[in-house]
């Protein structure tokens, strides 16, 4: 058996969508990539998770916690590239709409920011860590995420 990408998917604030998406994709792509890539972290194919020595954070979704933004700078430092995956990851948006709302409806939604943890905005990955790779889309768009996927395995030797 030859090398394998160690790879970590992980979702912070959104909708999924890029997962579900990713999940049809591995329908497609199975018996290829299960040569080549380890998954240390996929909730969706997996409960154990390996928070360490990963070749590539695939990363959905905006940040909204303080406790999600510790969490993804531990993966950006366990991480030799990390990529931000759909909308909500490279943009904040739709999830950081919250950011725009005007003082009446943020007043209405105070309770549950606090009673939640949520921090006062969310955020995009690149404003809290660098991110190398980007995949637009909401869903993400399946023919960067290939291409991306394609040059991970090329720069790690798989």
């Amino acid at each position: 058996m030859g090398k394998k990408l160690k790879v970590a998917w992980v979702t912070f604030a959104c909708c999924e969508d890029s997962s579900i998406l990713f999940v049809e994709l591995l329908n497609d792509h199975f018996f290829e990539w299960n040569e080549k890539i380890e998954f240390r972290v996929c909730r969706m194919l997996k409960k154990a998770a390996l928070f360490e020595d990963i070749d590539v954070a695939f990363i959905e979704g905006a940040i909204a916690l303080k406790e999600d933004e510790e969490k993804l700078r531990h993966l950006r430092e366990v991480s030799k590239k990390v990529v931000a995956v759909g909308s909500c990851a490279c943009t904040g948006m739709p999830s950081a709409q919250r950011n725009y709302f005007d003082e009446k409806t943020k007043g209405e939604i105070e309770m549950v920011i606090n009673r939640f943890g949520h921090m006062e905005k969310v955020v995009p990955l690149k404003s809290l860590v660098k991110v190398d790779y980007e995949v637009p889309g909401c869903p993400m768009d399946e023919k960067v995420f290939l291409e991306v996927l394609q040059k991970c395995f090329s720069e790690f030797g798989v």
